[in-house]
């Protein structure tokens, strides 16, 4: 099947109303997500990852200030009225959320949850909806389906709780699948078997998936291609290979000479100074990873930071990147 635009982001905006002023919480992203592909999108814990999918689900109120576009079949969801997000939202656009046990409704059996998707968006009679949602949670890997839809989301563990999302997720076989820090709380068997699911399912439904994760590891494993997200901007996209391999932007190579190494050369792990700055201090202009990297002068980053392309499809926020080294090199 030939790979084919699912969705395409435009300067996209994101501002959260604090104590009377609005903040950018996403600032000029643009990514295109295609049929039969893992967008990755990575980055510390309040870089905006999470913002950027919540918008693309259309999940924040009128008091949240949304500008550029967000095109999904020709539609700018942006723009759509509720009733008109509704039919798309769980059908077309699916979302594994990060945290199971807040998502599900601790009061309504299993079944009835996935169920409740086929209620929305289908027609099917109600012993049709049970047999279909029996049969997810088979396809999602979990033992004794039948016995596991008649239980409530307390009585399963952790990695159980979250095929359940999952099975939700795809109950409509959507086009679009969000997986917000899908292995977040599990341990590393659990998380190995839940990429994996992803993955299938992604193969097996061409769909398109945006796999938002703070651990490069699994973004190795599992990415097409990658989008590196700081301070709500977009620093570095390219192909897994162009990120892992040729890394540019100070910030992606900073994650990824912080990640544990087994080649015994360097036992010492490198620490990135600093933390991503809050909603009120993110700056107007400049480069925001500046303060984290204050080796490298002022002169040596550009006032309003543009994408530069270092080659096809490879690009990176900022001409720092030129400069850039670690101070113990």
């Amino acid at each position: 099947m030939p790979d084919s635009r699912i969705l395409d982001i435009k300067d996209l905006n994101v501002s959260f109303n604090v104590s009377g002023n609005y903040y950018k919480a996403v600032s000029g992203v643009n990514l295109e997500v295609n049929t039969n592909e893992i967008l990755a999108i990575v980055g510390e814990s309040g870089c905006g990852k999470s913002t950027l999918a919540t918008t693309i689900m259309g999940l924040h109120d009128n008091s949240v200030k949304i500008g550029g576009s967000v095109i999904f079949e020709n539609k700018n969801l942006l723009s759509l009225k509720e009733d008109e997000f509704n039919k798309i939202r769980g059908a077309k656009i699916g979302m594994i959320f990060q945290d199971p046990l807040s998502a599900l409704n601790p009061l309504k059996k299993i079944k009835n949850q996935i169920t409740e998707v086929f209620d929305y968006h289908t027609d099917f009679s109600a012993s049709e909806k049970d047999e279909k949602a029996i049969k997810l949670l088979d396809q999602v890997g979990i033992v004794d389906p039948k016995r596991v839809a008649n239980m409530f989301p307390h009585e399963l563990s952790g990695g159980m709780r979250q095929r359940v999302i999952i099975a939700i997720a795809i109950a409509c076989k959507p086009d679009l699948l969000i997986a917000d820090e899908p292995t977040t709380a599990l341990d590393v068997t659990i998380q190995a078997q839940i990429l994996d699911l992803i993955s299938d399912i992604q193969h097996e439904n061409h769909s398109g998936v945006i796999l938002i994760t703070h651990d490069l590891g699994v973004v190795a494993e599992t990415a097409d291609n990658v989008a590196v997200m700081y301070a709500g901007q977009i620093v570095e996209k390219g192909t897994v290979q162009q990120i892992f391999n040729n890394p540019q932007h100070p910030y992606t190579r900073s994650l990824l000479r912080s990640m544990p190494q087994n080649d015994g050369i360097n036992d010492d792990l490198y620490v990135i100074s600093g933390s991503v700055p809050s909603l009120e201090n993110l700056p107007d202009h400049g480069d925001a990873f500046a303060p984290r990297i204050p080796w490298i002068p002022t002169s040596q980053h550009e006032e309003e930071p543009m994408m530069h392309e270092v080659e096809k499809g490879h690009e990176v926020r900022c001409s720092c990147y030129k400069y850039f080294y670690f101070p113990d090199e």
